[in-house]
C-alpha cells in the first residue's frame, strides 16, 4: 500500500513535535501537505516527498554516496516507490539501492526522522522535471559491521564511509542529529 498525505503528515507533525524550532521552516509542507494531494508521487509538482538514510557504523563513521545528479557526497536517500508502506522502510530501501549494505545490519536508531528539511531542487530536463521542492524525511540507522555492497551505478558514482567530524562538515548538522537519536 502506498503512503498516503496523511501518513506524510502524521510523520511530519509528530517530527515538529520533537523538534518543535523547526516549525517556521516547515510551514509551507505543512500548508502544502493539508492543501494538496499525491505527494508521495515525484510526478507532483510543485512538491513531493523524499527520504534518506543516515547510516552510523560503531558511532564512529558514517556512509555518504557521491550522487551522480547533483555531483557532491550525501546521505544515501531518494523519492518514494508506489510499493513503499511507511517513510523508514522507504528509507532502508534506498539506503540498500544505492549502497548495497545488508538490510539484515541495520538497525533504527528512532523511529522518528532524525531531521526533516524542506528545499528546492534544479530543473533535471531529461527526467522531465521542472524546477520543484523536496520535502525530505531523513532517518537514522546504527550497524556494527555493515560495509558497502554492490552501488547503485545510476545513482551514485560511489558510497564511502567518512568519520562523524567529515560528515558533519560535508553534510551538515543532520549528522549530529543522527548521532543524538543513537545516543
Amino acid at each position: 500500500m502506498a503512503i498516503s498525505n496523511s501518513d506524510i503528515s502524521r510523520v511530519l507533525l509528530a517530527y515538529l513535535e520533537c523538534y518543535p524550532d523547526d516549525a517556521v521552516p516547515l510551514s509551507e509542507p505543512v500548508k502544502l501537505l493539508a492543501e494538496g494531494e499525491g505527494f508521495a508521487s515525484r510526478r507532483t509538482f510543485p512538491m513531493h516527498v523524499t527520504v534518506g538514510a543516515l547510516l552510523v557504523r560503531r558511532g564512529a563513521e558514517v556512509l555518504l554516496v557521491d550522487h551522480l545528479a547533483y555531483g557532491i557526497l550525501l546521505q544515501p536517500g531518494g523519492h518514494l516507490e508506489p510499493t513503499d508502506s511507511t517513510l523508514i522502510s522507504a528509507a532502508v530501501r534506498e539506503l540498500v539501492e544505492e549502497t548495497g549494505v545488508d538490510p539484515s545490519e541495520l538497525v533504527p536508531a528512532s523511529p522518528m526522522p532524525v531531521y526533516v528539511e524542506y528545499g528546492r531542487v534544479p530543473a533535471r530536463p531529461t527526467k522531465d522535471e521542472p524546477e520543484h521542492l523536496h520535502l525530505d524525511f531523513g532517518y537514522s540507522f546504527l550497524t556494527t559491521q555493515a560495509d558497502v555492497g554492490l552501488i547503485q551505478e545510476s545513482e551514485v558514482r560511489g558510497a564511502t564511509w567518512h568519520p562523524l567530524s567529515v560528515a558533519e562538515r560535508l553534510v551538515g548538522p543532520r549528522i549530529a542529529r543522527a548521532m543524538n537519536a543513537s545516543s
